[in-house]
């Protein structure tokens, strides 16, 4: 017979202490809880020992079992209504995963038995055991040496951060052991580390984590979700990317990547999806909150709760009004934090964290939470500023302590390289750091993740390849994915031998590549997008765990000149603070004070110092009024003064850096820049070309004021005054 204590309501979930295990779980909805012990895997059927929680305050059902070690496998019954119209769907039969669960062992396998009703009738009662069919929560040891681990850190305006998918990225790497390929191990692994250390890489945002699941769909048609948008479990790591185990060892072995990459100076940043969960709408699974207390964990419809309100486009939205709700994301937050040492969040659609009836509320309770929290506010909070409800798109609406995927940024830019007309008065703001989104509430510069391609759409190869999707491998008939990808193929679809569409494209990389290390804010690359990696034009391949989705680490050799342009670029941003700046351009020097516009600024001839930044024309002359408005205008180039960063430096030392011009020349044709007067300049350097891919700034020639540059059709240049 079990032996069985009160224990105690706090801490939520599993928790060995050396001797036993406490477990206390959250339901309102419960007449009575069932923990639920197992000394096997699902796949091995196993004995089940039931043990029913003795205590239970402020709805927390609790109990302290002697005796468990880590590695055991339990889950939950609950006891209760089982009233679809009335937003009840408590039943017994459905073993229930820990939503604090730490690790989680197992798939689901869609058996009839996962879900809560009879097919072909949703408001039916499926009564049928579902332990053998679904995954199993994993007690853990949280005990791990991490030695001297430090976080790195990295201030934003120093920081270059790196997306990548866990599998993705390591999956085809030569030089990685085969059993350890698409792992945590494997991320950690010394060849991908000093590949991310000679990018200049500081942060890495790894695509979700937490433990997800594939969805039925996707499973009855052969594909998986790769992407991991689909969370289960807040707490645990997916078990899939583990190489050593699923009954804890994956937290170990998360816990020794970060380790490993702590090491080498760089951050982990964890895609986060708090917004939804697998469970789906009313016709989805009963794995875990669903079957706990439906109506504290999710939002229901008012007018009929059988049904969910979805604002992520997934089946449903978690219940932000919820203590409990609030409580398990920043319970999680803290943990992953605190016990895994991850370094910052970006949130999966955002915005619908901030909904707290139908609108988007900047001032909702979740993030009056994270301002206030001394552990979650202290870290790197990146936005998805946008989700799918009414009112959803919310760029540059995200409180002061949060940095914001700027989608912007990535449209314009993109728009400007294709040479869509009338783009270069919003390209300016956005390569000045985007100061129309981000000033006017206090925010800075680096409030604005810079990206031209992510995880979603296009790589960085399909953009300059493809004019239209190719998704036909997901099977939906080509009609999933966006169709506003704003590429452009360089003349022709798709792969092709044409050497002269070949350089074009290979330039048009180096262009994105260029544009995004010169603007103000924080860089984010997507991986494998310095090496060339394409998805055949698959815009949306959130289910393709396959070649189409896995970085081929081959094209290293075919694109070592593109992998050695992003190393340049993130050394000259590096070594430049002008590039990186803290505060937005004024358009004046340090010993002027009147206040102009960051893009139009006043000249030269107003004050005794220099303007810290002026846009010129080809021809050398300032640009006016009639100059931005002009359509057809895709060429001009910018003053970036080094004398006039005017900010402190870590010593409290004020700031000096080299000055610098940076021509953009979008036009289909080569043309002539005219270098400005001597005062700004009396001998400049070209230090980066993207036409010139290989040129060394040591074997440059130099230049004289008001000489004549030619810039080559769609490129850039930068030249370093002497």
């Amino acid at each position: 017979m079990t032996v069985v204590w009160p224990g105690d309501a706090y801490p939520l979930g599993a928790h060995f202490d050396g001797a036993g295990a406490n477990f206390a779980i959250f339901t309102e909805a419960a007449e009575r809880v069932e923990l639920c012990l197992f000394d096997g895997p699902a796949a091995d059927g196993g004995e089940e020992t039931r043990i029913t929680l003795p205590e239970v305050d402020a709805f927390v059902w609790h109990a302290y079992v002697p005796g468990i070690m880590p590695g055991q496998r339990y889950g939950y019954r609950v006891h209760g209504r089982y009233e679809p119209r009335q937003g009840d769907r408590c039943n017994p039969a459905k073993l229930l995963l820990d939503p604090y669960a730490q690790a989680i062992e197992g798939e689901v396998d869609w058996d009839a038995s996962c879900f809560g009703y009879e097919f072909g009738d949703p408001w039916s009662r499926n009564d049928q055991d579902s332990a053998p069919h679904t995954m199993r929560s994993v007690v853990v040891s949280p005990f791990f040496d991490w030695s001297d681990d430090r976080p790195p850190r990295t201030p934003y305006h120093e920081t270059v951060i790196y997306e990548a998918h866990v599998k993705g990225l390591t999956y085809r790497h030569p030089e990685i052991p085969p059993e350890l390929r698409g792992t945590y191990a494997a991320l950690g692994h010394p060849v991908i580390v000093d590949h991310l250390v000679k990018l200049g890489v500081t942060a890495v945002e790894l695509m979700p984590v937490h433990q997800f699941v594939h969805d039925d769909t996707l499973v009855d048609r052969g594909l998986r979700n790769y992407w991991g948008y689909n969370t289960i479990g807040f707490f645990a790591p997916h078990n899939g990317y583990a190489a050593s185990g699923r009954r804890g060892q994956q937290v170990l072995e998360f816990k020794a990547m970060v380790k490993a990459l702590h090491e080498a100076g760089i951050e982990v940043i964890l895609d986060v999806v708090y917004n939804h969960t697998a469970e789906g709408n009313h016709l989805g699974p009963t794995l875990s909150f669903r079957g706990l207390d439906n109506a504290s964990y999710y939002r229901l419809m008012e007018n009929d709760p059988r049904y969910y309100m979805d604002t992520t486009g997934t089946g449903n939205s978690l219940l932000m009004r919820s203590p409990h709700v609030l409580q398990l994301i920043m319970d999680s937050l803290r943990y992953w934090i605190t016990e895994m040492h991850v370094d910052g969040f970006r949130f999966d659609l955002a915005a619908t964290l901030a909904r707290e009836l139908h609108e988007v509320d900047r001032l909702s309770a979740f993030f009056d939470l994270v301002q206030q929290d001394p552990v979650v506010s202290q870290v790197k909070l990146i936005a998805e500023p946008w989700d799918v409800g009414e009112g959803g798109y919310q760029v540059g609406n995200f409180p002061p302590l949060w940095t914001e995927w700027n989608g912007k940024y990535r449209d314009t830019v993109r728009d400007y390289w294709r040479g869509k007309p009338a783009t270069l008065p919003e390209f300016a703001s956005r390569l000045t750091g985007s100061s129309d989104l981000y000033a006017d509430d206090g925010r800075r510069p680096n409030a604005s993740i810079n990206f031209v391609t992510c995880h979603d759409g296009f790589t960085l190869h399909d953009l300059v390849s493809y004019d239209g999707k190719h998704n036909e491998a997901n099977g939906e008939g080509n009609r999933d994915g966006t169709d506003d990808n704003r590429s452009w193929n360089c003349g022709r679809e798709g792969p092709t031998d044409d050497l002269e569409i070949i350089g074009l494209r290979e330039r048009q990389k180096r262009n994105f590549m260029a544009t995004l290390f010169l603007t103000q804010g924080v860089p984010m690359l997507s991986h494998g997008d310095e090496i060339g990696r394409t998805q055949r034009g698959n815009n949306n391949a959130y289910c393709q765990d396959t070649e189409i989705s896995w970085v081929d680490w081959d094209g290293l050799q075919d694109h070592f000149p593109l992998f050695d342009f992003v190393q340049k670029l993130a050394a000259l941003r590096k070594k430049h603070p002008v590039f990186r700046r803290r505060r937005f351009f004024q358009g004046r020097g340090p010993q002027t004070r009147q206040a102009v516009g960051s893009r139009q600024g006043k000249g030269a001839k107003q004050g005794k110092a220099l303007p810290d930044l002026l846009w010129f024309t080809p021809g050398g002359r300032e640009m006016n009024d009639a100059d931005w408005s002009a359509g057809y205008n895709k060429s001009f180039y910018i003053f970036v003064n080094g004398d006039a960063i005017d900010e402190p430096g870590r010593r409290g030392e004020r700031i000096k850096d080299a000055s610098f011009l940076l021509l953009f020349n979008a036009h289909h044709g080569d043309l002539g820049f005219g270098l400005p007067p001597a005062r700004y300049g009396g001998m400049w350097c070209k230090v980066l070309d993207t036409a010139d891919p290989l040129l060394a700034e040591e074997e440059s020639p130099m230049v004289k004021a008001g000489e004549t540059v030619t810039v080559e059709a769609r490129s850039v240049q930068v030249l370093r005054r002497v």
